[in-house]
């Protein structure tokens, strides 16, 4: 099939300017002006901009935790992230303690392939490092999973060992693999919660003051040391304190190759949300969790200066039945917040329409950057001949109301519940395919594809 888009603002990385896409199956071949090739549908854009396709590299579809498992799995997440713009996610797959990489990997390909509407990759959560995960990782990057994510928190669980971590890094350092840190010192962590939970403080609340903005400064700082050490790249996911951020800007600066996401929830949202009344702040409750009001502003000013080079979601929802495992103890609160299916409008209403970052900056951010860190660029992240063509018409001037009721993920809360944004997903092309067309879901579940990611270029 192919598909002509007309007269829109198309807006890269780099470039805004009006002008047509013609697409012929799966790819975009043609970008021009006043394009007359004849087409089996075409789209007018008039006034909306032409994007492409959102790509979130942070999410969590289908994942158990704490004795429960995420709200969206892969059918319900990936359709929800193409009603918000999104057409590409890359997931993470657990190896549990006692498993080999190769058995995560297949673990997580069974729980994608037949439900996924739009294309996704793996990152490979690494728990427990021994000579033969090492050689393991190699297999992993050659497969198109060439990335690694490892904990510095949840000791007994998620956690490595400062020497673990040296090593995977070292291993990367050789197969063209990047590791992603999850960065707070969760030894600290761990003797701040006990104690909170001796004294008799329970409520959510205490799970974001047990999980200090120090904590994951120190974690952040050791994180791109250890990554110095080893002469490799790192990339700090879900970063959400100032303090972290003066780490990594401080790496930078020096011009070490230290990279680091933010999320949507620590641009608009802070700790006052936990003194919601009742168990209302148990909505909050993720790691690393809100920050003071005030570290917005540093936040945005880092993505603006590119201290910080992406925004994902971490998307990890959980309904309040099950955020209420955590009665009475606020550590048994299941971590994680819904977000797939929010993010471009958010980050378009208060990013570029207050002026924060640029249209060019905003595609960047919510695409081609993270396009490039994780090995999809030009493949996807970008409006080019040769390019997959996942695109997004964007109406720039629509408003919405973010809402429990009218989101498409399978979570019974919206974090941002009753915000209007400006800025609206109208029409998402996956691959060629319109996937939803004025409002409405017209592709399939199981249409999405294992995306396989090429070894670092950064």
């Amino acid at each position: 099939m192919s598909i002509l888009i007309k007269n829109g603002t198309i807006v890269t990385a780099t470039d805004q300017y009006v002008g047509d896409v013609f697409i012929e199956g799966e790819k975009i071949t043609t970008i021009g002006t006043a394009l007359a090739m004849p087409a089996d549908r075409v789209i007018d854009a008039t006034g909306k901009y032409v994007l492409p396709g959102g790509i979130d590299v942070h999410t969590h579809m289908d994942m158990p935790f704490g004795g429960t498992t995420s709200a969206d799995d892969f059918e319900s997440g990936t359709i929800a992230a193409a009603f918000g713009g999104t057409t590409t996610i890359v997931d993470f797959a657990i190896q549990y303690r006692g498993e080999r990489l190769h058995d995560a990997f297949e673990a997580w390909s069974k729980k994608a392939a037949g439900k996924a509407a739009i294309d996704y990759g793996f990152h490979m959560i690494i728990t427990e490092l021994s000579d033969q995960v090492e050689e393991e990782m190699d297999a992993m990057v050659r497969q198109g999973v060439s990335s690694f994510k490892l904990f510095m928190a949840y000791p007994g669980v998620f956690m490595l060992d400062d020497a673990s971590i040296f090593r995977a890094m070292l291993r990367t350092g050789k197969n063209g693999g990047t590791i992603c840190m999850h960065a707070e010192n969760g030894g600290v962590i761990d003797v701040l919660v006990k104690k909170a939970l001796a004294e008799g403080k329970t409520a959510p609340k205490y799970h974001a003051l047990t999980r200090p903005a120090r904590a994951e400064g120190e974690a952040a700082h050791r994180a791109i040391a250890l990554a110095e050490i080893a002469d490799v790249p790192v990339y700090i996911v879900h970063l959400s304190a100032a303090e972290a951020l003066e780490q990594v800007t401080e790496a930078r600066d020096r011009g070490l190759p230290a990279f680091a996401e933010t999320c949507p929830q620590y641009l608009f949202l802070s700790e006052d949300n936990y003194d919601e009344p009742g168990f209302e702040g148990s909505k909050y409750v993720m790691s690393p969790p809100l920050r003071k009001k005030e570290t917005q502003d540093r936040l945005w000013r880092g993505l603006a200066y590119n201290d910080l080079q992406a925004i994902a979601t971490d998307h990890c929802p959980f309904c309040m039945k099950e955020k209420h495992l955590g009665d009475g103890d606020f550590s048994k609160i299941p971590n994680g917040a819904p977000g797939v299916e929010t993010r471009m409008s958010l980050v378009y209403d208060g990013g570029v329409r207050t002026g924060r970052i640029s249209m060019n900056r905003f595609v960047e951010l919510t695409s081609t950057s993270p396009a490039k860190i994780f090995g999809m660029f030009p493949k996807k992240g970008t409006i080019a001949p040769g390019s997959d063509a996942d695109i997004v018409i964007f109406d720039p001037e629509k408003t919405t109301t973010l809402s429990a009721k009218t989101h498409h993920m399978k979570v019974d809360y919206n974090p941002y519940e009753g915000r209007q944004v400006t800025g609206v997903t109208e029409t998402v092309l996956s691959r060629g395919k319109v996937i939803v067309d004025a409002g409405k879901f017209t592709g399939r579940a199981g249409a999405g594809a294992f995306l396989k990611r090429s070894a670092r270029s950064i």
